[in-house]
């Protein structure tokens, strides 16, 4: 699989939705200064870069108007913890953030080692990620709670920034979920893997 190396593993987009998306809040915009001009790496160098970093890998749900979403990320990052904040950027060319934007209430979704197959799901186009074999329960507003995954985060929006040709989404976590006790997945080189403790 072939994953935005700086963000995300898979395409980060392709919910099993139909008809026109949703329109939502205009997010900020982020503008860049930089003393160097446009002076910039290419992108295929920069994806062979940070294809050595290794990432926790999470599954964004969310139930907007009744309907339910969910994406593969990379990004996810704590933020701070007073507010209690997190953060995961999804492409501009995601067909599934168009709903999600629209979300009152998210989940954050972080997988387990022997997760591999669900995070490949959640990253690919054109499929029902919610039918079978994803097993899932409705949490707090009916929001998508994955089955069996070490930890979930429940956040509401916070911030929403255009950084690039991703967005940048900031959520204030109101709570938490922990089964503990497994080894996380991890995103490196384009490939799901385990992690092994020295």
């Amino acid at each position: 699989m072939t994953g935005d190396a700086a963000t995300s593993a898979g395409e980060e987009g392709g919910a099993a939705v139909h008809g026109p998306a949703p329109e939502g809040p205009a997010p900020a915009r982020l503008r860049l200064v930089s003393s160097h001009g446009d002076e910039s790496v290419g992108g295929d160098e920069f994806r062979r870069a940070l294809a050595e970093h290794a990432a926790g890998v999470v599954v964004i749900t969310a139930l907007p108007e009744g309907v339910p979403v969910g994406l593969t990320a990379t990004s996810f990052s704590s933020v701070s913890l007073s507010p209690p904040l997190v953060s995961f950027y999804v492409a501009r060319s995601s067909t599934t953030w168009p709903w999600l934007r629209r979300a009152d209430l998210f989940a954050v979704n972080i997988l387990g080692g022997h997760q591999a197959d669900l995070a490949a799901r959640f990253a690919r186009k054109s499929i029902d990620r919610f039918a079978h074999p994803t097993r899932w329960t409705p949490g707090t507003d009916g929001v998508p709670l994955l089955d069996d995954v070490p930890a979930h985060l429940l956040c509401r929006p916070h911030h929403t920034v255009e950084v690039g040709d991703h967005f940048l989404v900031v959520g204030l976590v109101t709570s938490t979920a922990i089964a503990g006790g497994g080894r996380p997945l991890l995103y490196h080189q384009g490939r799901f893997g385990r992690f092994l403790p020295h």
